[in-house]
């Protein structure tokens, strides 16, 4: 009988490409993740892995495992799915991972809906970038992803993922008082800027927004913390391109220059569990709201 545990880390494995990736993925070391696949390799009777330079690859029957190995964790996880749907209610935690204007804005009133729609439900979030929020997700570090996309740079496509649309939300520039009056990005071109870093999907995308108009930004400021980009905007330290979601109290303001795609990822066989679905559900209705509002 194979141990469930050792199955996960092995298809890790074979969609990561390294123990140290999915130590990674997993808060494991290494050796830890070593010592769980080899016996794994007891359990099959068969070797798994052969060492490659300094790292290590999948043997054919690694291969073989790894596939059934999905196949069985998807499985189970519909089996958990379809128990908890005959419940009269949603119970448990649902853990989901988010963008930071996600959380500063959709958060506080989803967890409101959901308290009211299902009392017995607990809702936990972590913020973190898309990327690592679906490499956590996968790992079945958490439930629900909400992730956003920006055109010309889709996220990485995984399999046994269920994706679900939120909608769009609109990027503005976003302009100290004295450049109140400019509305062409190419006019902002000797201004200094604050964006994300270049290796983040924002940062790269507001990057080739500038080099299409012509310009290289002169990014003197880089932050993660869209706060710290109005707190730079509003008192005039540097111009910078923000999200409708960021706003709270105000309504959105400055020449629109594209959208980001916002959505929702759930592992395929846990999209029907009831908390899944109730957290989705909630959340469509608050993203809805503020688009009415």
């Amino acid at each position: 009988m194979f141990d469930l545990h050792r199955l996960r880390l092995l298809k890790e494995l074979h969609t990561r490409g390294t123990l140290a990736a999915v130590a990674a993925a997993l808060g494991y070391s290494s050796s830890a993740v070593s010592q769980q696949l080899s016996l794994l390799e007891k359990e099959a009777g068969a070797p798994l892995l052969e060492r490659v330079g300094r790292g290590v690859r999948l043997t054919p029957q690694a291969v073989i495992l790894a596939g059934h190995a999905e196949a069985v964790l998807n499985r189970l996880e519909q089996a958990e799915a379809e128990i908890e749907a005959s419940l009269t209610a949603p119970t448990g935690v649902v853990r989901v991972a988010s963008f930071q204007t996600a959380m500063l804005s959709l958060m506080p009133p989803l967890l409101d809906l959901v308290a009211l729609r299902a009392p017995n439900l607990r809702l936990d979030a972590v913020q973190l970038e898309p990327d690592q929020a679906l490499s956590l997700l996968t790992a079945g570090g958490c439930d629900l992803v909400l992730a956003e996309e920006y055109f010309g740079h889709p996220l990485t496509r995984r399999s046994g993922i269920d994706q679900v649309e939120l909608g769009l939300d609109a990027m503005r520039l976003a302009l100290p008082p004295r450049l109140a009056d400019r509305t062409e990005l190419a006019q902002l071109a000797g201004e200094r800027w604050i964006l994300e870093p270049a290796d983040t999907e924002s940062g790269r995308w507001a990057r080739t927004l500038c080099r299409e108009a012509g310009f290289e930004p002169d990014v003197a400021f880089h932050s993660t913390d869209i706060v710290t980009h109005i707190r730079f905007v509003e008192t005039g330290h540097a111009v910078g391109i923000l999200p409708d979601l960021v706003w709270q109290d105000v309504p959105p303001r400055g020449v629109e220059l594209g959208h980001r795609r916002l959505f929702t990822c759930a592992r395929t066989g846990a999209q029907r569990r009831p908390g899944v679905v109730t957290v989705r559900e909630a959340l469509r209705d608050v993203y809805a709201s503020r688009l009415a509002a």
